[in-house]
């Protein structure tokens, strides 16, 4: 069952904001799956869920390191598969290990979907104008559309 809740940000920051938000309501083993265009913001959004979680880290994309580990009232794992061939080469690097430990955000999910796990929550960013975004969460789980639930009281 899918439970879809979307929000509209007007600028960088309001959507740092509202993965912020998301970030305060996740813990460890939950996983975050972006998705969107270049540009689209999912690195932005993904420093909001960081300091959410009670990082002070600088948050950077991933992208060429695959993978950024950010300290934190919970530990957050950033991983960018783009550049990655397969999704086995996930497996190789541990992504199952992270999932036990860390608050895990993957860019560019939808390339990696046959090994990610059924509970998930996903968030597609839309680019609508220069600096506008929709945002869209699909919760896969109970656990998700509570945490959706949250944000929408909010």
């Amino acid at each position: 069952m899918e439970f879809k809740v979307v929000f509209e940000t007007k600028s960088v920051v309001e959507t740092q904001e509202l993965g912020e938000k998301l970030g305060s309501l996740l813990s460890k083993g939950d996983l975050v799956a972006l998705k969107g265009d270049l540009g689209a913001g999912k690195t932005a959004f993904a420093r909001g869920i960081t300091r959410g979680v009670g990082s002070e880290d600088f948050v950077t994309s991933p992208t060429f390191t695959i993978i950024n580990e950010y300290g934190g009232d919970v530990p957050v794992a950033h991983i960018d598969v783009y550049r990655l061939s397969d999704a086995g080469e996930l497996e190789e690097i541990g992504f199952r290990d992270y999932l036990k430990e860390y608050v895990v955000i993957i860019e560019w999910a939808d390339l990696v979907i046959d090994i990610l796990p059924e509970e998930i929550l996903w968030v597609e960013l839309e680019t609508i104008g220069e600096q506008e975004r929709r945002i869209i969460f699909t919760a896969k789980g109970k656990k998700y559309e509570k945490i959706l639930q949250e944000m929408k009281k909010s």
